[in-house]
């Protein structure tokens, strides 16, 4: 698939990743956070295998693939969503959003040394612009910047474990379709939150009852389209163009968050906010690589007239 259909895809998955964060916000304030997250995740595995099925797509993994799917599944699923869950209890959301925006810059450090991808100054200037975008559009909240906390080190370490699979799963796509890959990873990820969820909410599940059709509609949008189709989207992208190209996309799903939460939360979007999301774009544009992968056509198509 072309590079620049994929960046269109990406696009698209951050626009729907950024609605969704409204409604799990929605979701976690009715139900235990622990218990209904490892649900909804491990339904979405459930729809990936179907999907999957449909594809023809389904195999048994190698003995040297279950290495990916064991530490892809833990640093993806089990270990960013539990730390997450976990600093936002502590912290200011302010404080999150600045770190999460350093998802793309940490993916793009890790991978230079493992997986040989090299930084040049175009995509260098991506990234830059990214982190002032995303500075931008977290400050525009108007609550201004905490004191650091456990809270922050939490937040860190969730996006660092996230960063982390990224790596894994750019290196396990040489073998593995990272789509069938994604299943494996969503359930087991979410089976090892289920028992961390028996022990933190040992009443998670007895509460699940009470829930109005609205939110069970909400949790079957998000599993289905955000969380399965989402997912295996990502992690598509992961292995056909690297896992620094792909990350710098996610500045563009806080942009998207904003939007779906005044839309539907109504929350109010600033200046500073649309003046974030010019710097993401151009971020995006750059980081990505997009605009030398123009420039390089650019040229062939002069060279051969």
């Amino acid at each position: 698939m072309n590079n620049l259909k994929i960046y269109v895809i990406l696009t698209v998955v951050m626009m729907i990743w950024g609605m969704n964060v409204s409604a799990v916000k929605m979701i976690v304030e009715h139900f235990p956070p622990m218990t209904i997250n490892s649900l909804r995740v491990f339904t979405a595995g459930i729809v990936v295998f179907i999907l999957l099925g449909m594809m023809k797509k389904i195999r048994k993994p190698a003995k040297e693939e279950y290495v990916f799917i064991f530490f892809g599944g833990l640093l993806n699923v089990t270990c960013h969503h539990l730390f997450l869950s976990i600093g936002l209890a502590r912290t200011s959301a302010v404080n999150s959003g600045l770190i999460l925006g350093m998802g793309p810059l940490l993916t793009a450090l890790l991978a230079i040394p493992f997986v040989g991808k090299r930084m040049t100054i175009v995509k260098g200037m991506g990234f830059i612009l990214g982190g002032i975008g995303i500075t931008l559009t977290v400050l525009g909240g108007g609550k201004g910047l905490s004191g650091m906390n456990l809270g922050d080190f939490y937040i860190f370490i969730s996006i660092l474990a996230q960063a982390g699979s990224f790596i894994i799963i750019s290196k396990a796509a040489k073998s593995m379709d990272p789509r069938l890959l994604t299943g494996y990873m969503l359930i087991f990820g979410s089976a090892v939150s289920m028992l961390i969820g028996f022990w933190q909410e040992p009443e998670g599940l007895s509460t699940l009852g009470g829930g109005s059709t609205l939110l069970w509609l909400l949790f079957a949008g998000s599993a289905v389209i955000a969380t399965a189709a989402g997912h295996m989207l990502y992690n598509y992208a992961v292995g056909m163009v690297g896992p620094a190209e792909t990350s710098i996309f996610l500045n563009l799903s806080t942009f998207f968050s904003l939007i779906g939460a005044a839309l539907f939360l109504g929350e109010t979007i600033t200046f500073a906010h649309l003046s974030g999301m010019v710097f993401i774009i151009g971020g995006v544009i750059l980081g990505s690589g997009a605009l030398e992968e123009l420039m390089l056509k650019r040229r062939i198509r002069k060279q051969a007239a």
